[in-house]
């Protein structure tokens, strides 16, 4: 059932959008949104905080949001700008290439009142760095994260809006941090750190930003999950790969749907991080139909073992 009232265990706040496939496929994405909608399938109670333009675009992705069981109240409706769309470009190696255009409703989310208690009561925000390119999203955005308990922030660099300056403002406020190996590179080497390896990369920005929990996904050659003194690596669970879209998203909502339960087992919350990653590979689309049970049932196939790196 859609939950109705100002309350979620999980919010994600950002972009929200079409994203353009060659044919002129149109699917509903961003990554924020991305994990919002994997959170639910795995039943948390999630909200999404973002905007839409006052057009057919804009209430046609509502409509699918509301289709999906997902609540839509805190997605603002910005009358003096459109609807985001996205051209996604896939290349040879089956990785998506996206063009984004500036100045959509996303770019202009207001803070409000009601979205302030949502973050003080819920148990986690999710947010990247795209939605803090422009300057009305970016102060809301440092609002909720000065009043949310938990801050996760999925890295998610994608240029020319790489700043720096601004990601390492985010790192201070973060709580859990996710980067992909390519990201985890490029923020070493703008604040002025040699990449020897990932684990001494890591301790680093343990360390620098006092963040206990750090994420590295790395595809085919699975993820890194550090906490406080050790790091885990874990290893990708096979699959015929059919789509990458999203595919870091999954993982990320995999993630935080056992990392925000009762758990505090490890390898179950690796487990379904990596699970989810390759499942959603498994198929067409950032954001397919599938049910939990049919989730369950293939993670529960999968026979993995973690190996230890003691920092």
């Amino acid at each position: 059932m859609m939950n109705t009232e100002n309350t979620a265990q999980v919010v994600c706040f950002g972009e929200l959008l079409w994203d353009i496939f060659p044919e002129n496929k149109r699917r509903a994405g961003g990554a924020p949104f991305n994990v919002a909608y994997h959170l639910s399938k795995m039943g948390i109670q999630t909200r999404m905080i973002s905007g839409v333009g006052n057009d057919e675009l804009g209430q046609e992705l509502i409509q699918k949001i509301k289709n999906w069981n997902i609540s839509a109240e805190s997605i603002q409706i910005i009358k003096d700008h459109p609807t985001s769309t996205v051209i996604a470009e896939i290349d040879e190696n089956n990785e998506a290439h996206y063009t984004i255009t500036e100045n959509v409703a996303w770019d202009f989310i207001k803070a409000k009142k009601e979205n302030i208690q949502l973050v003080q009561t819920a148990n986690a925000l999710v947010f990247g760095s795209l939605i803090a390119r422009n300057s009305v999203s970016q102060n809301t955005l440092f609002e909720l994260v000065e009043n949310s308990t938990f801050n996760v922030f999925d890295i998610n660099l994608r240029k020319p809006h790489d700043d720096i300056k601004l990601i390492s403002e985010l790192l201070y406020k973060t709580d859990l941090a996710k980067f992909n190996k390519a990201e985890l590179k490029i923020v070493l080497d703008s604040i002025g750190k040699e990449y020897t390896n990932e684990s001494d990369g890591i301790k680093f920005i343990q360390e620098k930003f006092k963040i206990n929990e750090i994420i590295v996904s790395k595809g085919s050659k699975g993820a890194l999950y550090a906490n406080e003194d050790t790091i885990y690596q874990y290893p990708a669970v096979p699959v015929t790969v059919v789509d990458t879209v999203g595919s870091g998203d999954s993982f990320l909502a995999g993630l935080l749907s056992k990392r925000l339960s009762t758990t505090n087992d490890i390898h179950s919350i690796m487990l379904q991080a990596v699970s989810l990653g390759a499942f959603i590979t498994s198929k067409e689309g950032a954001c397919p139909e599938y049910s939990l049970k049919e989730f369950e049932e293939f993670r529960d196939k999968q026979n993995i073992t973690a190996t230890f790196i003691e920092k």
